[in-house]
């Protein structure tokens, strides 16, 4: 059984920070890529950040500079530290994997950003 259980997140105001992690287990962790999603009210869900098995990370533009995603292959965790946080940044966020032909995801965490 793959499992991913996310912690981390909640409210902040804008310019604060926030850590989320996603720790995995079922899948031999260091094979597979690694990414974050988010997904606003009413918005279709988005691709935030990927780390790859060989631990070269991308970003979609709105967070790079101020997100950063890494991952432990002894924990099997991936995190994503968020820093400088806007209002747009609001949305609920999913780890997210694919292993095994399928697409496996977190259960998700609120991120809440107040101006």
């Amino acid at each position: 059984q793959v499992r991913l259980a996310q912690s981390g997140g909640g409210s902040v105001e804008a310019g604060g920070s926030l850590r989320l992690s996603c720790t995995t287990s079922g899948i031999n962790f260091r094979l597979y890529d690694m990414s974050w999603y988010r997904q606003g009210a009413g918005e279709q869900r988005e691709l935030v950040a990927t780390i790859s098995a060989g631990g070269s990370a991308t970003y979609v533009d709105s967070v790079k500079g101020r997100f950063t995603i890494s991952r432990d292959n002894v924990w099997n965790r991936v995190d994503l530290r968020m820093n400088s946080l806007k209002p747009d940044d609001t949305a609920v966020y999913y780890c997210n994997t694919r292993a095994r032909g399928f697409d496996w995801w977190g259960q998700g965490t609120p991120v809440t950003v107040s101006s």
